[in-house]
């Protein structure tokens, strides 16, 4: 509900601009680059988005940001009565006795790269940058995605069990990367929110040796053998970190497959195919999971583009000793240009009761992307905005909303 109301208020306020009461004070310093605006975040200031308090009955407060440079200013006003006589808009009527999916939250990675990038910060700006995350007076990020190993966004391959040829993964352990940055920075986010930041894993890929092509990417899949050895790898990753104090609401069933079935051979990836992805799940991974300490951990399918929805998760789902294990579906949203957000809707109208969550999303990626890097980029930040409105409104309350929001100026953080 709450949802709800923060999209009927933005509409309104939006479309009537009724009493509008505007804010002058604008906490964000701003600095000019090519391609927009930022705000400068130092050692000694980095601007705050207090909560709102309460507002009264009517009331309305509205922060914004713009192509234009504004960066979440606030502004307050009165809503118009849609029964007046002088009303010449559009009405919205919410119906609130029919519920969808709800908000879990929005979030970032904890990437070797976001590790690297923030640990050459001066401490003081560490700290100050990630208040602005994960503090209640900066966007309140309760989500983590954790990688299980080396990704796309590391300086090298590796898994936590590189060595050949020992099943019984005596060699597990977790690389410097995890120590230096991943865990470090997730116990200091932890310490500046009020609310549980929910940790997902995803791992890339299974160690080489585990997989048909004894490589760390290209296309390759997972040995038949070593499928109830990739089950207690995930396992032994939650131990390691359940040491550290570190509970994962979610786990993943593996970083984009489809990588591992494409001739990209560029960092850490493996395939699965549908049939032998409800293998592990249901007679491996989920059976595993299930009977450990880590019983209340979550378990998300696919983690991949949504071009594969929703024949992927039927053909899952078809195995009922694999769907028992199946929490939620993970999606990215690297094609969503080609395939149409009216997918989402068909998994959640065969599949109602499972999660449906964004895990990845990030700009500069497509081969045509010369720049990737647009500081204060205006359009990257519409895609973002665009995308959650895509996802988020459409699963929670239909797609009038989405629609009438299209062009909202909207703004996503992402480490």
């Amino acid at each position: 509900m709450a949802a709800q109301l923060k999209c009927l208020l933005s509409m309104v306020a939006i479309m009537t601009m009724a009493g509008l009461k505007v804010t002058v004070a604008d906490d964000c310093l701003p600095r000019k680059f090519a391609y927009g605006t930022v705000c400068v975040c130092n050692s000694t200031y980095c601007d705050r988005t207090p909560e709102p308090e309460t507002l009264s009955v009517g009331k309305y407060a509205l922060y914004t940001s713009s192509n234009a440079g504004s960066r979440m200013r606030r502004s307050s006003g009165s809503f118009v009565q849609s029964h007046d006589s002088q009303w010449s808009g559009d009405e919205i009527d919410v119906d609130m006795t029919t519920t969808y999916q709800t908000i879990h939250g929005f979030g970032g990675a904890f990437t070797d790269s976001v590790g690297i990038n923030i640990m050459s910060l001066s401490p003081n700006t560490q700290l100050n940058l990630l208040k602005s995350y994960f503090a209640d007076d900066g966007i309140k990020y309760n989500i983590g995605r954790v990688p299980i190993g080396g990704t796309d966004f590391s300086t090298r391959k590796y898994t936590y069990a590189d060595s050949k040829g020992i099943p019984d993964l005596n060699n597990f352990d977790l690389a410097p990367e995890d120590e230096e940055y991943k865990i470090p920075l997730i116990k200091t986010a932890m310490s500046m929110a009020s609310d549980e930041i929910k940790l997902i894993g995803s791992a890339w890929s299974a160690p080489p040796w585990m997989k048909t092509n004894n490589d760390y990417s290209g296309i390759g899949f997972l040995k038949p053998t070593f499928m109830e050895t990739w089950a207690e790898y995930h396992l032994k990753f939650l131990d390691a970190y359940s040491k550290q104090n570190l509970t994962f609401w979610a786990l993943t069933t593996g970083n984009e497959p489809l990588n591992g079935i494409v001739p990209v051979n560029r960092f850490n990836s493996m395939g699965w195919t549908p049939m032998s992805h409800r293998e592990w799940i249901g007679r491996h991974m989920g059976p595993r999971l299930r009977g450990s300490e880590h019983n209340s951990t979550l378990l998300f399918a696919i983690d991949d583009q949504r071009i594969v929805l929703p024949w992927w998760m039927k053909m899952l789902m078809s195995d009922e000793q694999c769907a028992k294990y199946i929490d939620g579906i993970a999606v990215h949203w690297y094609l969503d240009f080609i395939v149409p957000v009216k997918v989402l809707n068909e998994v959640h109208k065969n599949f109602g009761d499972k999660i449906i969550l964004n895990t990845e999303a990030s700009q500069g990626d497509k081969p045509w992307d010369f720049v990737k890097v647009q500081l204060g980029s205006w359009a990257r930040a519409e895609n973002y905005a665009n995308n959650i409105i895509d996802i988020k409104m459409n699963a929670v309350f239909g797609r009038i909303c989405s629609k009438q929001l299209r062009h909202l100026s909207m703004t996503s953080g992402k480490l």
